[in-house]
């Protein structure tokens, strides 16, 4: 009981959890898609974990179908006991009637040894059922035994289990993390504008991702700042974030300047990260919307290679 409590716990937890962390980028870092792919190291693992609980689930629910049927064949073999019992119990006693109305009425000890014979071979057949009975219920619990998620199965699903909210828990307090304030506040959002400019520029790329953060914050050309965190994350060779951040400068304005380099630039990302077929088409799709661009020149070289 306490097994499938803490499965029906996980049943509904997990969704929820899973549905909280955003997807990286166009369709990549998506944990509910069917072949996941450029994800962050926290989502491997999430994925990983997502997967043997989804597998110790499965087994543990299926036990319970097989318990509950387990249940009902022994509550059906106790009966027969039940009844068998009984009917020995009779026997006996009519074995003891029986044998005080021979001593008194029946004078032919043939026939007293017939009917004596008789009685013991029917108890002698109850006993055998009794017998038989037991041993299937021996079987079953043996199956039991063998197959019902152990002790130490189920201390490591627990285990497993608050990790996988420890992860989860730091996974969207990074998500939300705060920007600091207080170096903004006497500037309005086009001079962060254009101060996150001249980090980038300078490559002091970690005050230029906090002065982007917090013009996402303000609502300040979101579309541009998302393309900018994206491109430092391409690179620092942070590929899996470089993907989100591109994923969303699309989502938020699909005609800017720099799309060419954004679909390049995430082609190249997906490439490194092992997902060979999604940048292939995403190459293919910069040299056919962008076909005079230098990004598809860089485009048709990765896909001769």
């Amino acid at each position: 009981m306490k097994n499938r409590k803490i499965l029906l716990f996980i049943s509904s937890v997990l969704p929820s959890l899973l549905l909280s962390a955003e997807p990286s980028a166009f369709g990549a870092g998506d944990l509910n898609s069917p072949n996941p792919y450029g994800l962050t190291s926290n989502e491997k693992v999430i994925l990983d974990t997502k997967k043997r609980l989804h597998k110790v689930s499965v087994k543990s629910n299926n036990q319970g179908n097989q318990l509950d049927s387990l249940r009902e064949r022994i509550d059906g073999l106790q009966s027969i006991i039940e009844s068998l019992s009984r009917k020995a119990h009779n026997n006996k006693i009519n074995l003891n009637r029986q044998a005080q109305e021979n001593k008194k009425n029946i004078q032919n000890s043939n026939e007293y040894e017939n009917r004596l014979s008789e009685i013991v071979k029917a108890n002698e057949v109850s006993i055998s059922q009794q017998q038989h009975v037991l041993n299937e219920m021996s079987k079953l619990i043996d199956t039991i035994n063998a197959q019902y998620v152990s002790k130490e199965e189920f201390n490591v699903l627990v285990k497993d289990v608050n990790n996988f909210k420890d992860l989860i828990a730091k996974e969207l307090k990074a998500r939300t993390k705060k920007v600091p304030t207080s170096n903004f506040k006497s500037k309005t959002s086009a001079e962060v504008a254009t101060q996150a400019k001249a980090y980038y520029n300078k490559k002091y790329y970690t005050k230029a991702i906090e002065s982007y953060e917090y013009l996402i914050k303000k609502k300040y050309k979101p579309a541009y700042a998302h393309y900018m965190i994206g491109e430092m994350n391409f690179r620092r060779k942070n590929y899996s974030n470089a993907i989100s951040y591109f994923k969303k400068s699309s989502s938020l304005y699909s005609k800017a300047s720099y799309m060419p380099k954004l679909m390049l630039h995430t082609a190249i990302s997906m490439n490194n990260t092992g997902d060979k077929a999604h940048a292939n088409a995403f190459f293919e799709a910069v040299v056919a919307k962008y076909p005079n661009s230098a990004e598809a020149e860089v485009a048709r070289e990765y896909i001769q290679q």
